[in-house]
């Protein structure tokens, strides 16, 4: 009873037994009951219409064959049977009696059940007989009957049907659940391969075309992982192995003082290197894994952008370049997360340096546009290739080879995106701009 299709089943069965149950107990006697109704107001009909002539002889001098005639008279023209009582012994007629109108009710007899209509007859004012105008109700029974018997056949065939229909309906039903099933297994398993049947516009059909995009978006990224693992681990094999060389040559004790320190200082970039992918690598992931969190705050970013260039003088210094603020005089206030824009910054001030020959001067320009504020960097070098610009914010890469993680700008599009902004760039020869938009 776990199974889809034997409560489908089950579920039609019920249904239909309710029906067939509501129609058996509560229609065919209700059916009846009308039936038996009907037929005795129309006995108190025929007993009001037809027992005229027995009042006027009562009381008169008319002799009792007399009487008798009107009796069988009125009971022909009543096609009922029509009795003349004095004494009153039984249910209808005393109660016609009693309450001076007619009644009707029913009675058993030896072929059945009788219906009976009593209608007073009055002498002086008072009650002195009574006509009962019967009729055998023996054909309302047979009806009832017959419609029960027919409710039953009708019922039992109903119950074949619904079982029958519930356990193919439901089968059909489980079919296509288990095919869903099969290929989620497939997935599951890794076999991204496997595609999800949609077969129909139903809510199934829907919900196979729902797992079909969901099992494409899982092959793209499980194909970005494998790419993700395969380029992390190139990265982090190259400076490991470069200072594994590096520490087997410093160890040599021939070499001089001075080679010494060119290998010890090669040995503090390599690590320098490791620490900023390890850096790099912990931010992406926990952007991915949505851990970040970010507090955002209202934040002048004029100060902030004057705040994040002095970091950056002694880089600078060594790199033979100048950075110009371009600010407006008054605030730029706006909500975000002064940590995380300022991340944003030293990534795009830090890339510009990297990517650029020394004494290429850079520019921060901060401004409020349409209601949006606007940070820029911009670096006066030869610009990127033309197929670099489709490729600039994905990990790893690099457009001159020089030594780096390759994550910066990816994490700083990311983080951007996280904030409800936009990092875009513009690149020509002499001038590469990255573009951070926030809201107002």
């Amino acid at each position: 009873m776990r199974s889809i299709q034997s409560r489908l089943t089950l579920l039609f069965f019920s249904i239909t037994l309710a029906a067939v149950g509501v129609v058996y107990f509560y229609v065919a006697p209700s059916l009846e009951t009308n039936l038996r109704n009907q037929r005795l107001s129309a006995l108190a009909v025929s007993a009001a219409q037809f027992s005229g002539p027995l009042q006027h002889a009562l009381g008169s001098s008319v002799s009792k064959s007399v009487v008798d005639r009107q009796v069988r008279q009125a009971a022909d023209r009543a096609s009922r049977r029509v009795t003349l009582l004095g004494k009153l012994r039984f249910g209808v007629a005393e109660a016609a009696a009693r309450t001076s109108h007619s009644a009707t009710g029913t009675e058993a007899g030896p072929g059945g059940q009788v219906g009976e209509a009593a209608q007073p007859l009055f002498f002086r004012n008072k009650p002195a007989r009574v006509a009962v105008f019967s009729a055998p109700l023996t054909d309302v029974a047979s009806n009832g009957a017959l419609i029960r018997r027919r409710i039953q056949e009708a019922g039992a065939i109903a119950l074949l049907l619904a079982i029958l229909a519930g356990y193919a309906v439901s089968r059909a039903l489980s079919l296509r659940v288990k095919r869903l099933e099969q290929t989620a297994g497939r997935v599951a398993a890794g076999d991204f391969s496997a595609r999800f049947p949609v077969d129909s516009e139903d809510e199934l059909g829907q919900l196979a075309r729902a797992l079909d995009d969901m099992q494409h978006q899982l092959a793209e990224l499980d194909n970005a992982r494998k790419q993700f693992i395969a380029t992390a681990s190139h990265e982090l094999r190259t400076p490991i192995f470069s200072l594994g060389g590096f520490l087997e040559l410093i160890q040599d004790e021939e070499l001089d003082d001075e080679t010494r320190r060119q290998f010890v200082g090669q040995v503090r970039q390599q690590v320098d290197r490791l620490g900023q992918l390890a850096t790099g690598l912990l931010d992406l992931s926990r952007l991915e894994a949505g851990s970040l969190e970010l507090r955002p705050e209202r934040t002048d970013l004029s100060e902030l952008a004057k705040a994040v260039a002095s970091e950056f003088i002694p880089a600078l210094s060594r790199h033979s370049s100048h950075l110009r603020l371009q600010l407006p005089r008054g605030p730029i206030s706006t909500v975000c997360d002064p940590e995380r824009v300022a991340q944003i910054m030293r990534i795009l001030i830090d890339n510009a340096l990297t990517h650029t020959p020394e004494g290429t001067d850079i520019q921060v320009i901060a401004s409020r546009q349409n209601g949006a504020v606007r940070m820029a960097v911009r670096d006066f070098g030869p610009g990127l290739k033309p197929g670099a610009l489709g490729r600039i914010f994905e990990p790893f890469y690099s457009t001159d080879g020089v030594q780096g993680s390759g994550l910066g700008l990816t994490i700083a599009r990311e983080l951007a995106e996280r904030m409800k902004g936009t990092l875009q760039v513009e690149s020509r020869s002499g001038a590469t701009t990255f573009t951070l938009d926030l809201g107002p």
